[in-house]
């Protein structure tokens, strides 16, 4: 703050990661993006809840506090599927576990509230993202209410928040108290009796059965998340209310899809550690000469959380953003060119005016969508173009089914852009155990296999590996 001569700041935002400013990390996207726009912002990371010390390394902001958990739901972070404690955390300092408490959003939040009062909260991320409603938490084998009521902030950005950030510091600039933000994309927030109705009385938000409710009655339960995601596709632009405990959440529709996306990874990132860290950060290894090429995914896996968080259209950077990334980093070899899934770059359909009206949670199950542009040529491009002058690799997981549709991209992948194996991801062969995690059967993979058989012995020596992760096939 010396060093830029600011003597107060406009934004803090806290992460429950390390520091790394680098276009893989939320908080490093959404500071660079309000940097770049006139405020003022500082970090916190990784703080310590056992006292008041790191709270107050920074003075109190004039316009909000931002918080997320980081990359990773804390849960998640720091459990097993067994529910042990896990003894690592790939985003802290040497790898070392414990730094994240459990539940960060809440645990943050509260000291936030004891440390800055009267300094409005927002969380975000994907912990915030997928806790926006009332939800089944897995770690404490019940439903929750939402992290909203359960953290006591003022608000949540879900989904990719740092234009909708950017649209809330701007309103509390303009003289707008937190409580008067009631419509942008994107945001949640509580309302009381009155202020709900005005939500109801129109037809752009479905109500919710309330937590009370799909509390006690699965099948309300089960109601409530098929309205839920039936709300994913932002063009239908539907909103979501629920009751809570005599109060109201109020969901507004999810953000458009950016069109504008290059201006993000245009930041002029640092790509490295703050200096405070002097030890690895394991995260920063796997990522640093990674290079995100679109957000989203169409897939709509039952399992998977990002068709909630980052959306079901494809928003991919332009050949040129993207080239200027890895030549102005000085990346000689470049890790990964991918995203969610790491062939579904420039796809979308091919009228859009009827993706616009679609409800369909996934674009290629149980069949593919008659709409969709399935055409990896610009893919392929955008490997050969970056490949002229250094080594590239793919290591974002391939949608199998989506690659059978284009025999190139399974041969020049396997021939040109695979370190060691081609990494394949089987998550299940039984089919009713597939079925309802929205992927092909097994017959659909050993298509798969079938096609590298017919390529030279070069390209078959994944052939083996392949085979293995397939029990049965032919």
């Amino acid at each position: 703050m010396k060093a830029l001569g600011w003597y107060q700041l406009d934004i803090i935002l806290l992460t429950g990661d390390a520091y790394i400013d680098h276009p893989s990390f939320g908080a490093s996207i959404v500071g660079k993006y309000l940097v770049k726009h006139g405020y003022k912002v500082g970090i916190i990371s990784q703080p310590d809840i056992s006292s008041n010390t790191d709270f107050k390394q920074l003075p109190a902001p004039t316009l909000f506090i931002g918080i997320t958990s980081g990359n990773v739901d804390s849960m998640v972070n720091n459990y097993t599927a067994n529910k042990k404690k896990r003894r690592s955390d790939d985003f802290s300092e040497q790898g070392i576990g414990g730094i994240r408490p459990d539940r960060a959003i809440i645990a943050y939040t509260n000291k936030v509230k004891e440390n800055y009062k009267h300094i409005p909260v927002v969380i975000g991320g994907i912990e915030a993202s997928l806790r926006r409603t009332a939800h089944y938490d897995y770690w404490s084998d019940k439903v929750r209410r939402s992290i909203l009521f359960d953290s006591k902030a003022d608000m949540i950005v879900f989904g990719q928040g740092e234009r909708t950030t950017l649209n809330i510091a701007e309103a509390l600039k303009s003289g707008k108290e937190i409580k008067e933000i009631t419509d942008l994309r994107g945001t949640a927030f509580i309302t009381n009796k009155d202020g709900i109705s005005q939500f109801r009385e129109t037809n752009r938000y479905s109500e919710l059965p309330s937590f009370e409710k799909v509390s006690t009655d699965k099948d309300a339960f089960l109601s409530a998340d098929k309205t839920i995601h039936g709300t994913v596709n932002p063009f239908l632009n539907i909103g979501l209310t629920q009751e809570t405990n005599g109060r109201f959440l109020v969901i507004n529709p999810p953000v458009l899809p950016d069109e504008k996306i290059d201006e993000v990874f245009d930041l002029n990132f640092e790509r490295k550690l703050h200096p405070k860290h002097k030890n690895r950060i394991p995260a920063f290894d796997m990522i640093r000469n990674s290079i995100t090429i679109h957000r989203g995914c169409f897939g709509g896996c039952t399992f998977c959380s990002i068709s909630l968080h980052q959306g079901n259209f494809i928003q991919s950077r332009s050949e040129k953003n993207i080239k200027k990334e890895v030549v102005e980093a000085g990346i000689k070899t470049v890790t990964d060119l991918g995203g969610p899934s790491a062939n579904m770059y420039k796809m979308r359909g091919k009228n859009m005016d009827i993706c616009k009206k679609c409800k369909r949670l996934s674009c290629i199950y149980p069949t593919f969508c008659k709409n969709l542009n399935t055409d990896h040529s610009k893919l392929l491009s955008l490997y050969k173009d970056i490949k002229k002058d250094r080594k590239v690799f793919i290591n974002s997981g391939i949608r199998h089914e989506l690659a059978l549709k284009d025999n190139e991209y399974i041969k020049q992948v396997a021939e040109s852009y695979t370190s060691g194996l081609l990494k394949v991801a089987p998550e299940h062969t039984d089919e009713r155990i597939l079925d309802m995690m929205f992927k092909p059967s097994i017959d659909k993979y050993e298509g798969f296999v079938s096609r590298f058989k017919k390529y030279s012995k070069k390209e078959q020596y994944v052939l083996p590996y392949l085979i293995s992760a397939f029990p049965g096939t032919n």
